[in-house]
Formats: C-alpha cells, structure tokens, sequence
C-alpha cells in the first residue's frame, strides 16, 4: 500500500509537534524527528550532570606519619605472635604433665633387691610392674647342665649366656609365654618351672621345653650396682 505525498507531509508535521523527551534526546541512534527539542534546564538529566552531582570527598589516607602506621602494626602482629607462643607451651605442658606416669607408677618403675641372702638353688618372687619376678641362685650344676644343652635345638633356640648377666643368678618374669598363667618354680620334668595351666615346661635356663608354651620366659632389663644388689627396671 502506497501512501500519497500529501499525508507524508501531515505525519512530518505531527512528529515535529510531539515534545521530545529527553531520554530519547540524549540517544544518538533515536531519529532526529523525537531529539529536535533540547531537554529542560531543570529535567531529569540535568540534575545527575557531572556539573551538577555533588560528591563528598571521603579521606582516604591517614593524616599520620606512614612510618608510625609500620611500626604500629608490627607491634601488634609480634605482640599477637607473642601470645600465641605462650598459649601454646602452656598448653603442651599440661598435655603432657597429663599423659606422664603416676607417681606410684614412677615408683615401681625400678625395684632394688638385696640378694645376699638368697641361698644357692632356691627361688624368690617379688613383684614389679604388676607383674611376678622370679630371682634364682644357680648352683653350679644347674648352670653346667643349661650351658651344655643343644640350644639350637629347641623351639626358642636361645644360649643361656645370652640370658644371664652372671651365671649363677637367672632374672626372668613369672609369667606363662602361653596364656599368662603364673609358672611354679623348682616344678617339672627339667627342674625349672612348671605351668600348671595348660602344662608348659620350662628348663633350669626359663627356656619352653615341652607344651603349648612358644617362647622361652622373658628376662627384664636388670643391672647389679653392686655384688650384693640387683635393680629390675
């Protein structure tokens, strides 16, 4: 559809006499026909000109020395690693004051025993740990008979040098390498100890000799400070 020359010019005028709005104005694509008119001083746009827009200036930097600032903040950051430090080694301190031993525990740490007036052949059991300690004083027939036994023949193969400090004394927990039962002393069939539990023997050395028993009975760590003194532990 074709329009005629004559309503081309009416539309013209109308648009001419339409109010330009100033958003429209401000738009450089919008036809020119809507931004013949300039907006109004006191339009919208007028009042967010950067002419007009008034901004507080905020300070930004301290008035102070720069090298104050420095040595402030580096006295706080020490100051707080200070007490870090501290707060950490107290707190050290009383986990491991907490997870140390007793002092009865300490006190059963090591036991001191006079032995000179334990008889040739015969046993003592004192307690240490909790636990049985038997002290025997070989005679020297019981020393030549577990030194002349084919230790490597035995199902825990261990010399008797390798368990005695002197050879007339034999240190070694009374306890069972089986259950943990509590062996009887001067007992069974190689005159050393018996379990009565399950039926383990052990020889004049503390060595398994027959039963269920796999190992040989365990000599604690011991010292003699002197001829007539012993220290378990």
């Amino acid at each position: 559809m074709s329009i005629s020359r004559s309503s081309q010019l009416e539309v013209a005028r109308a648009l001419r006499s339409v109010p330009a709005n100033p958003i429209f104005a401000s738009n450089p694509q919008w036809p020119r026909a809507f931004s013949n008119r300039p907006p109004p001083l006191n339009g919208p746009l007028n009042r967010f000109t950067k002419s007009t827009l008034q901004i507080p200036e905020f300070p930004s930097k301290s008035k102070s020395n720069p090298h104050t600032n420095h040595v402030f903040s580096y006295f706080m950051v020490g100051t707080m690693g200070l007490l870090t430090g501290v707060g950490a080694k107290n707190t050290v301190n009383d986990f491991l004051v907490n997870m140390s031993a007793s002092a009865d525990v300490l006190a059963q740490a090591k036991v001191e025993l006079a032995i000179a007036s334990i008889p040739e052949g015969k046993n003592i059991v004192i307690k240490w740990r909790g636990k049985p300690v038997s002290i025997r004083h070989r005679t020297t027939d019981e020393i030549k008979e577990a030194q002349e036994i084919d230790w490597k023949t035995l199902r825990d193969p261990q010399p008797d040098e390798d368990r005695v400090q002197k050879p007339e004394w034999l240190v070694m927990l009374g306890v069972c390498t089986h259950l943990g039962c509590v062996p009887i002393g001067e007992a069974g069939e190689y005159g050393g100890w018996f379990c009565p539990c399950h039926g383990s023997h052990y020889d004049i050395s503390g060595r398994a000799r027959k039963g269920p028993a796999p190992l040989n009975l365990e000599v604690p760590q011991y010292s003699f400070p002197s001829e007539e003194t012993i220290v378990i532990g």
